[in-house]
């Protein structure tokens, strides 16, 4: 079985809640939406097939317990199924981060599902796969990019009217360049939202060497 990968590489793990544990990334090729917001348009295409069994090889050189799979979006894939199957078969701790576009009724349910509920101002508005509610589990944690106040609100009302707030974690990042750090951390206190401030760890520590910091 073949998947259509745009890179593996070993680095922090910068988001959801095993934010800071060194973590192997398996981006795969190709998406569906087109978010204002994207950082990784380059997987949109770019990338090569790989074996199941070698992908498993390239994960199993880093001594790290933690793979993330991401994209893109690896639900595009089938034989994506069976390869987090397999890995949690060999014990790895496995996230995925999906757009929640498609159904995550098949995931192996061993896995941390990292669901990104697309914002208005997503550009990709109403993309969310709603049967996916059904489908979470306890370690389903909802993300959510927020770009403006009216991303804040539209959030804050999607997670009280599915009861995300009392079953799950609901995490809060800011759109680079849209709305600051510390305008979403207010906003969090002023609205006594209970989602969790989530800042992109690797994007702190990676920019703050290119400073020479």
């Amino acid at each position: 079985m073949m998947i259509k990968i745009n890179e593996i590489f070993y680095s922090i793990q910068g988001e959801s809640t095993y934010v800071g544990v060194p973590t192997v990334f398996v981006r795969t090729t190709g998406c569906n939406l087109r978010c204002t917001y994207c950082d990784t348009t380059y997987s949109y295409y770019e990338g090569d097939f790989k074996e199941i069994e070698d992908i498993i090889k390239e994960i199993q050189k880093h001594r790290t317990p933690y793979v993330c799979i991401t994209g893109g979006e690896p639900l595009l894939q089938k034989p994506i199924y069976n390869l987090m199957k397999q890995l949690c078969d060999l014990e790895y701790k496995v996230s995925l981060e999906t757009s929640g576009s498609k159904s995550i009724q098949f995931v192996d349910p061993r896995v941390k599902n990292i669901l990104d509920v697309k914002t208005p101002d997503s550009g990709a508005r109403n993309s969310f796969h709603m049967e996916n509610l059904k489908f979470a589990n306890s370690l389903t944690e909802f993300k959510f990019v927020i770009c403006s106040e009216e991303d804040f609100d539209w959030s804050e009302n999607f997670c009280r009217q599915h009861d995300l707030f009392q079953k799950y974690t609901v995490l809060y990042s800011p759109s680079h360049g849209k709305v600051s750090e510390r305008w979403l951390a207010q906003k969090i206190l002023e609205k006594n939202s209970v989602s969790r401030l989530q800042l992109q760890l690797h994007k702190i520590i990676w920019e703050s060497t290119a400073r020479g910091v």
